[in-house]
């Protein structure tokens, strides 16, 4: 039964026990609740008439210990859901935090703010808007304590309850359609701000920070005018619930001083139905109080729910032995969400084990987006990518990602220390760590920072040059030997030093039996290339040994006569 459930349903349906306690709890403390009414109607009516101290001492005693149970009940009922909530995050987090990056590949904004999301649940079960929830159903017992005592009391406080009720719809439909707009478009402007504060050199070197304060300023007014507009309503409402409650109250005691005067009910009801009164309406103004609370966790709940139900970016894919490193791609086709045109069409090609393949081509050819599909980022509308014969789109991540080394062209460092991003953001291996550190040309560099491998990094890598974040993100990826080794564009910020290293390191990964391919412009990394892929405008245009590809594109003249050049083995290439 439980299989189709989203992962956030299912959750919560294993929390049912967990709630059917709060539930039980909260039953018993509305029970216990009734004692002080009770108290008063004993006092009242039989203490004071029959002046029996004893009495009046046990009463006392029962009522304490009464009170004292529900202050326990009242801590573990708190304390529980708490727990639960604490619960539920602990196990959707890593889910939220693995959707979100499949959001973030799929180009959606919906990333971060699904964390967000997440902390807003846990704390509204913990919060007190959710204690209204599992008061309000005992609303009928207190109002039909007060039918027992008088009919007349029991229609005034079922009355009551209506007006109350009816202000709290009134709440709800008055703010929660503007709470709605408003956090939707404060999403949008924290979603602005953080991409200036990750471009902030861009922004402080052509003195874009006027622009930028220009439109945060008038997003945020806009949110601001939304959230002040709701909290007027909510203000509005809260003053008129709680001098109504008041004066109900007030009602109450006026009503049961008449009725006592008539020796219709005794004093000691007229008190208790006060007292009950106060207690039932009590739930109704704390879930108008947190209404904005109860909105905004509703409200993340729906996008927790749409996030979960919407189709898994891939597979969850089984673990598969370490590959050979043979790399296939088969008829590939790839469109961009949202373009009409395929950015590479009818590309296949193979690359044997231990092999480097060069892709070069001019600006926009899709030579990136090849790098992509390689490492599986994306998943092509046709054709198949594959590694030993196994669709790389499939593999599973964790396994994949072992396997595979990745040089993006724009290098994203983490928040930590160079050892720590070397291995990947886990503890690692020191061996293993500075193997790679050495074979990408940077452990000397390392040595030379003021705590080695243990030097923080900052934001991104701020306190590293350019040259240097990417040595480290190529020695990243040459962590622990990867068969297949993925570099777009390695020497876009090296010098000529950078660039031997860079060679080194290809000549190392070859001579180990990892099959390279490399995104270049630069005919310096040529030395240890087997086979040349010159894509353009996303189709291949030749595909060969280096020093056939190399020589056909030296022959403009004999191009331009052929533009399709015979694709030629790459198992017959030389170095």
């Amino acid at each position: 039964m439980m299989q189709g459930l989203s992962p956030l349903r299912l959750a919560l349906s294993r929390c049912r026990g967990g709630f059917a306690a709060v539930a039980g709890f909260s039953f018993v403390i509305n029970l216990l609740v009734l004692s002080t009414s009770i108290y008063m109607l004993q006092v009242y009516d039989r203490v004071l008439p029959g002046r029996s101290v004893e009495t009046l001492v046990y009463l006392t005693l029962i009522a304490a210990a009464a009170l004292a149970a529900m202050g326990a009940l009242e801590f573990f009922r708190s304390r529980l859901l708490v727990q639960l909530g604490t619960w539920i995050d602990r196990v959707l987090s890593p889910q939220v935090l693995g959707r979100g990056l499949e959001n973030a590949l799929r180009g959606s904004s919906y990333r971060t703010e699904a964390l967000r999301d997440l902390a807003t649940l846990r704390g509204y079960l913990g919060g007190g808007g959710i204690m209204a929830l599992f008061d309000a159903p005992w609303m009928p017992l207190y109002l039909g304590f007060i039918f027992l005592l008088h009919p007349l009391l029991g229609l005034l406080a079922l009355g009551g309850a209506i007006v109350l009720f009816c202000l709290a719809l009134a709440n709800n439909a008055l703010t929660a359609g503007t709470l709605k707009q408003a956090n939707a478009d404060s999403a949008r402007a924290y979603q602005a701000a953080d991409a200036g504060f990750r471009n902030a050199e861009v922004i402080d070197g052509m003195g874009m920070g006027g622009v930028l304060a220009r439109r945060w300023d008038a997003a945020n007014a806009s949110v601001l005018a939304l959230q002040t507009t709701a909290s007027d309503w909510a203000g509005l409402i809260n003053a008129f619930t709680k001098p109504f409650r008041m004066f109900l109250q007030v009602a109450v005691l006026g009503l049961g001083a008449w009725l006592s005067l008539r020796h219709e009910v005794s004093p000691g009801a007229m008190i208790a139905a006060s007292i009950i009164m106060s207690r039932a309406l009590a739930p109704v103004e704390q879930a108008i109080a947190t209404w904005k609370q109860t909105t905004a966790a509703r409200e993340a709940w729906r996008r927790l729910d749409r996030m979960f139900e919407a189709p898994s970016l891939r597979p969850p894919g089984m673990e598969l032995p370490r590959p050979q490193g043979r790399l296939s791609v088969e008829a590939v086709a790839y469109t961009p969400a949202g373009a009409k045109e395929p950015v590479l069409r009818n590309l296949s090609f193979v690359v044997p084990p231990g092999q480097v393949l060069a892709v070069i081509g001019p600006s926009a050819a899709g030579k990136s987006t090849l790098a992509r599909l390689i490492v599986g980022m994306l998943s092509p509308q046709q054709g198949r990518v594959r590694l030993d014969g196994v669709d790389v789109f499939s593999w599973n991540r964790t396994d994949f990602g072992s396997y595979v080394g990745y040089l993006p062209q724009d290098v994203e460092l983490f928040p930590g220390t160079i050892r720590e991003n070397i291995a990947r953001m886990e503890q690692g291996d020191p061996a293993e760590i500075v193997a790679a550190a050495r074979m990408a040309g940077v452990h000397e560099m390392i040595l030379r920072l003021p705590n080695g491998y243990d030097t923080e990094i900052g934001e991104q890598g701020s306190v590293l040059s350019g040259g240097q974040r990417q040595r480290i993100g190529l020695a990243r990826a040459l962590y622990r030997r990867p068969a297949l080794v993925v570099l777009d564009e390695p020497n876009s910020n090296l010098d000529a030093v950078g660039e031997e290293a860079l060679n080194q390191a290809i000549a190392a990964m070859k001579e180990a039996g990892s099959t390279v391919v490399i995104v270049a412009h630069r005919p310096s990394l040529m030395v240890n290339v087997d086979c040349v892929l010159v894509l353009n405008d996303g189709q291949p245009q030749m595909f060969g040994p280096r020093d056939g590809v190399l020589a056909q594109l030296r022959r403009p003249e004999q191009q331009s006569a052929a533009p399709q050049v015979r694709v030629v083995s790459s198992e017959r290439t030389g170095s």
